[in-house]
């Protein structure tokens, strides 16, 4: 139950046009990149589909040349475009699904556990990809994590939720120098030390 507000407004999805427009603005980076792929695309079918969906880029060279970018941008390149999602690493997939996530120029990307079936040195990659596209961008990442020290490195304000119940939220510094819940100080307790110090 209740509203959905992005910017102030409500959003209401039964109106065709707010729909379009809301998901143009708004984009999402799933957990799984080979799920969220179609096997059947290749990187370049899988990258123009939303741009032609929404409209953007003057022509078919023009879009190609967006996603050639975006490949770049995301770390990978050109010679990508003609291949299948299978023919990838699980990260390189997140990596396209990134760059899909940006090809209708989002203000806003909700990222749903997107390194958590990843091992730690390829989630320190995505991560840090993912904090030089919200600089260079400006973008406003929604981090969904159960990992508390993936959400320190990337958040500046957390809520943390119990059984769909906000327990706490605030600045992300603060809560973990100094949390208010019971909940919150359990979730502190079990990561290991050298993880938060970072």
């Amino acid at each position: 139950s209740g509203k959905i507000l992005y910017q102030g407004n409500a959003i209401s999805l039964e109106n065709i046009q707010d729909r379009t427009k809301f998901r143009k603005s708004m984009q999402i980076i799933f957990q799984d990149p080979y799920a969220s792929l179609n096997p059947r695309m290749t990187v370049e079918q899988a990258l123009l589909e939303p741009m032609k969906v929404h409209g953007l880029g003057k022509s078919r060279k023009d879009r190609i040349d967006r996603v050639v970018k975006l490949l770049e941008e995301v770390g990978l390149g050109e010679e990508y475009l003609n291949r299948y999602p299978h023919e990838f690493s699980g990260g390189q997939r997140q990596r396209i699904c990134v760059a899909r996530a940006l090809t209708t120029e989002p203000e806003f990307i909700v990222c749903d556990e997107c390194v958590s079936a990843m091992d730690v040195s390829v989630q320190a990659q995505v991560l840090n990809l993912l904090r030089e596209l919200q600089q260079k961008r400006n973008l406003t990442y929604l981090f969904i994590s159960h990992d508390l020290s993936v959400v320190k490195f990337m958040s500046d304000d957390m809520i943390v939720m119990k059984n769909g119940q906000v327990m706490e939220s605030g600045n992300a510094e603060e809560i973990y120098k100094n949390p208010q819940s019971e909940y919150t100080r359990e979730l502190l307790d079990a990561i290991p030390k050298s993880t938060l110090s970072g």
